[in-house]
């Protein structure tokens, strides 16, 4: 309710319209807050009228239908429960995702690619919109490393669970002797967030470069230099955008990646200075194998942080992702970064 009086009012500024995608950010948000306030209102209400009938009432006629009516009423807070997992100060917003092929050659480039359709799939199946900001094709198949904005309620509190290095086991199909290959394929994500929030990027801090880009965009990337790689000078990040059919606007996809990259350092110091103080001796280190993927010689997708397993590895593939996201969150529901 808090949550919900403090929107309203930023929304009732005279200016708050004048920035159009934080104003956009702050409805949305208002929308699904009241949403749940509503949501709870009706809860609170089914479970008064559910007491009122057996206090009142002896038929036993009512017994089976107020049992279902409760069994729905628990699922629907055991939801909201499950909710409370997204209390990181980030985890709403949209969610920068890149994937880049690790050892294994073409192998790897061509699993990079399979871990990209399978986020697409996902994002398509929870109504999310998705961006291309920037891609690197790889030299006989695949990709080399690919960018995505994926955008949609708790986007990055539901994506950040991906972050780390997955694994591929199976029979290459690139490979004459059809041989069992291992591939690997690292998954970043960081919240998107827009310039000028959070992070504090002074212009004498980077170096811009435009390039003529090689990606999709028509004939007018092939002619112009429209690609642009953003140098971020005191740390040697380096971060590129060339998708977009203007110089302009892949400068600003490749300033807000910087951002949020930057802003996954932060978050990683402030979290291993939280461990520090907690004395927890834990990894805050983003480059760990989290998954594998097992096409042969048997047929199994295995999270090692949570153990959850499936041998539905067609359907994660295909975008099935939710039972490792949240067995991933349920076991860290103290997230708060």
């Amino acid at each position: 309710m808090e949550e919900s009086q403090a929107l309203t009012q930023i929304s009732m500024q005279s200016d708050f319209w004048q920035n159009n995608l934080e104003a956009q950010s702050v409805m949305s948000r208002l929308s699904l807050v009241n949403g749940k306030i509503a949501l709870l209102q009706s809860l609170s209400k089914t479970i008064h009228d559910c007491r009122e009938i057996l206090e009142n009432f002896s038929d036993t006629d009512f017994g089976s239908e107020i049992s279902q009516e409760l069994i729905s009423v628990q699922a629907k807070i055991n939801e909201l429960e499950f909710e409370q997992s997204f209390n990181g100060k980030y985890d709403y917003s949209a969610a920068i995702l890149s994937v880049h092929a690790g050892a294994g050659g073409v192998d790897s480039q061509d699993f990079a690619s399979m871990l990209v359709s399978m986020y697409l799939k996902w994002a398509d199946l929870h109504n999310f919109k998705t961006q291309i900001l920037d891609v690197s094709e790889g030299e006989e198949a695949g990709i080399k490393s690919q960018t995505l904005e994926i955008s949609g309620p708790y986007a990055y509190g539901n994506l950040r669970a991906e972050h780390g290095v997955h694994r591929l086991v199976r029979l290459s199909p690139f490979d004459s002797d059809h041989a069992r290959h291992t591939s690997f394929a690292k998954v970043e994500v960081v919240p998107s967030i827009r310039e000028g929030t959070e992070i504090s990027i002074k212009p004498s801090d980077v170096r811009i470069e435009a390039f003529r880009s090689s990606g999709p965009g028509g004939q007018n990337v092939q002619k112009v230099s429209t690609a642009v790689r953003v140098i971020h000078l005191p740390t040697g990040m380096a971060v590129t955008s060339q998708t977009e059919r203007s110089q302009i606007q892949n400068k600003e996809s490749a300033m807000r990646i910087l951002h949020g990259k930057l802003l996954a350092i932060a978050m990683e110091k402030e979290a291993a200075e939280k461990a520090r103080l907690k004395g927890k001796n834990i990894s805050t280190s983003w480059g760990n194998q989290i998954r594998s993927y097992v096409l042969h010689p048997y047929r199994m997708v295995k999270d090692h942080r949570t153990e959850y397993e499936t041998s539905d590895t067609e359907g994660v593939l295909s975008g099935h992702l939710d039972d490792f996201i949240n067995a991933y969150l349920r076991g860290n529901i103290n997230h708060d970064i």
